[in-house]
Order: C-alpha cells, then structure tokens, then sequence
C-alpha cells in the first residue's frame, strides 16, 4: 500500500502544473461533494447528491449561484463546512496545501513552487513562500477587521453569539468574492442587511479581494518601503478597477433612477451608496442590495453581463476575462490604430506573448459561454435567453449574481452551470494548456500563407 501511495505521489510531481491546478480542484470537489452529503450537514435532510455537488463547486470556485438556502437548508454544522469551502476556495487551495505540507514538516517541492506560481498568476517564483504568508497574514487580518465591524452593527439585531459567526461568515464570503449570505434563510431578512455602514464594509472587502494577490503583496512591499514605486501590472490593474467602478456606478444610477425604475423612489445619496455596491458586487461577487432585483433594466442587465465578463484581476477571489486581458487588447488596438508594432503605455512596451494570452483568453471565454448559453436553451425550452445568458455570464465570472432561474434548472443544466463554473476559476489558459499537455508535440511545420482580414 505504501508503495502504491509513493508511485501516486512520484505520478502527481510528474504532472504538468496546468493539469495538477485542475485535478487538485476536482479532487476537491468530489470530497467536498461527498462531506456535504452527511446528515449532519444539512438542517432538516441530508443533501441530495446534485445539491452537494452544485454548492461544493459553488463555493471552491467562490460562486455563489446555488439551488438551495444555505441559511435556511443547511445547520450550523453545514454552515461552517461551507465557510471553510469559501475560505479555501478563495485563498486557493494551492495555498492550502503548502500550508499542510509546512505543518507536516514536508519540503515544498519545484512542482508544488511552479503550480503555487501559477496559482497566485505570478511571473516568477521568488521568495514565493515568503509571499503566502505575508497574503495569507493580510487576508486574515483584513477579514478579521470586517468581521468585527460588521459584528458591531448587527449584534443588536442578531443577538451576540449569531452575530458573532454571520459577521464571520460575510466578511470571508465578501473578502472571497464568494457571495453566498446566510441572511435568505432568516426570518425578517431579504437579503444581506443594507444599511450603508453593512454595504461599506462589505464593498471595501470585496474590492479588496478583486485586486488579485500580486498587487496586494505589491502594495504591502510599496507600503513597507521596500519597493519605491508600484509595477506596471499593479498600476494597470488598480486604474481600470476604479475606472469600471466608476463606469458601474454611473451607468446603474442613470438606468435605475428612472421613473418607475427600482431605486427611483430612494433619495439621491441612498441610490448612489446602492449603486456604487452593486457596481463593485457585480465584477465577481454576487451579493444583492436591491430588493426587486429580477426587476432590473434591460441596461442595467446588459451593464451588469459585461461587468461581470470583465471580471477582476488576474490571480484575485474572482474570474471573468480579468482586467488585465480587457487592458492589453484596448491598448493593443490603440498601438493599431496609431500605427505602433506594439503597445506601449508608462514607458513600457508589452510583449507579442502578452497579447497573444489576451487574445486566447478573450476568444475562448466566448466560445464557452456562448456554447454553453445554446446548449441550455435547446435543453430548456421554456427559458427565457436574458436569463439564461445572464445565469452563464456569472458562473463564468465565479459571480453568483441570478435573475432567479437558477434552482429551474434540470440535472444537466446544473452539471453544465458547474462546468463553466469550474473552467471559470480556473482560467481558460489553464484549461487549453492543461489540454495541450495531453497530446504530443507535432514536429510538422506547415508553410504559411495570407487570408483576408
């Protein structure tokens, strides 16, 4: 037995990183599945086998979309299961794993370094240790702020003990980008509370989580001087973040503050405050301040599908194109326009390899949700297109935002939703170079000739 787990693991170091990030993630489905399974998970049954297995890859690849209440269906055992699947799914289990190989006492070896690398989306592997626990350490810290304060406006309407564990719950759900909230099971409760100190906190934590780990470990060396100035990606990544932020809050407060519209009824600083969360929820994080969401615009819809496609940054709590590829192929297009080989932008120029990414992934991500958005309308009739499509874009972007088709579903539809949901936590390039790595180099080169742009 011991030799067969030492060729298991001799096997595993073998494995393209590529294929270790999507195995290591399925592995952790299919145990996750099987946990949420047990009775005492669930609060009046156990769950169903397609119900485990929906919220387990919900929460690892920090969804949100889901087909049961977590707070009403699952107990307080169950809730704290699928706290620890947020938690995980959202530092990366990757990190995970190194921390149980540190307290085992086991080396990291070069594959684990390289599929940690890949896992933070970093460009190389220095200090890469050093890195995880310098994230890790911030990540608890900044939930562990949000926590408190969150605990300290919802004691008095949760009592100390409950406030307590939900105040911990949010904070890690929001920081993670997961969006699921316990508050929909609660008698009394809509929602998340939507007070605007709630819907601060949560939309700092949110933010935050969207940066990706490469810029926050850049800010943290910037803040501690031992960086003079930030790097180009950072730059990048927080200059676009504001800018759809901005682009966000504008676009919703315009279409929803018309008359008849779901906040047209609100003073004009409340509708702003909902408005700048629901611009920051909707690039990855799922959460809902509105109450009649299902009423929203056609173009507060069509402004959330694309914020939701955009996404958050490379190696962050959340998916979607990432900001970056959105960067790279709008200045391409201007280094094009100008007549330029490459784009440059800051006094850098950006690689042929660095488009080529962009392009892959952008090209991709369309094949997939478009293909997934026909294959659920031939298999679901009665589905409305806005509706599906809006349900696809955001398991593609790991948001969890729904127009409530959702638990409509069949057994299919949920297995196809949880596909796109795990390619789009693992990124389409991981998933074609996983791919690429299962078949043989071809030692054929074709001659080339032109075609008509």
């Amino acid at each position: 037995m011991l030799q067969k787990l030492k060729r298991v693991g001799v096997f595993s170091r073998r494995m393209p990183t590529p294929i270790r990030l999507a195995f290591g993630l399925a592995l952790m489905v299919f145990i996750s599945t099987l946990g949420l399974m047990l009775p005492i998970v669930g609060a009046e049954r156990a769950l169903l086998l397609n119900e485990a297995f929906f919220t387990a890859v919900s929460a690892l690849t920090v969804t949100g979309l889901s087909i049961i209440e977590p707070g009403s269906d699952l107990s307080f055992w169950g809730q704290i299961a699928l706290l620890l699947l947020i938690q995980t799914g959202g530092v990366g289990y990757m990190v995970a794993s190194v921390i149980i190989f540190r307290l085992l006492g086991r080396r990291i070896s070069f594959a684990d370094r390289l599929a940690l690398r890949d896992s933070f989306g970093l460009l190389d592997m220095g200090a890469i240790l050093a890195l995880t626990r310098r994230v890790l350490m911030a990540v608890f810290i900044l939930e562990g702020i949000g926590a408190f304060l969150l605990w300290m406006r919802w004691r008095t309407e949760l009592g100390g003990g409950r406030a307590v564990f939900y105040a911990i719950f949010h904070a890690v759900s929001a920081f993670c980008n997961a969006g699921f909230d316990l508050f929909s099971g609660t008698p009394g409760f809509r929602g998340i509370p939507d007070d605007n100190f709630s819907l601060a906190v949560m939309g700092l934590l949110i933010f935050v989580g969207g940066l990706g780990i490469p810029v926050v470990a850049d800010v943290l060396l910037v803040a501690r001087h031992k960086r003079h100035h930030l790097t180009l990606h950072s730059r990048l990544t927080l200059l676009t973040t504001v800018f759809l932020f901005l682009f966000g809050v504008v676009g919703l407060f315009a279409a929803e503050t018309q008359p008849g519209a779901t906040l047209s009824e609100l003073p004009t600083a409340r509708a702003l405050v909902i408005s700048a969360f629901q611009s920051i929820s909707a690039r990855t994080a799922g959460f809902s301040a509105i109450d009649n969401f299902y009423d929203l615009a056609p173009s507060s819809q069509m402004l959330k599908i694309s914020l939701m496609f955009v996404g958050t940054a490379p190696a962050s709590m959340g998916g979607g194109i990432t900001t970056s590829t959105l960067v790279v192929l709008l200045l391409a297009l201007w280094a094009f326009a100008r007549g330029r080989e490459t784009p440059h932008i800051f006094g850098r120029s950006l690689g042929l390899a660095t488009l080529r990414r962009a392009s892959a992934v952008l090209t991709i991500s369309l094949a997939v949700v478009i293909s997934v958005t026909w294959v659920l309308l031939l298999t679901h009739p009665d589905a409305s297109l806005e509706r599906v499509f809006f349900e696809v874009i955001s398991a593609f972007a790991t948001c969890g935002l729904s127009l409530g088709y959702t638990s409509n579903l069949s057994i299919f539809g949920q297995v196809m939703i949880c596909l796109v949901m795990f390619w789009g936590r693992l990124g389409a390039l991981t998933i074609v170079m996983a791919l690429a790595q299962l078949t043989p180099h071809r030692l054929v080169a074709y001659p080339e000739e032109q075609i008509l742009i």
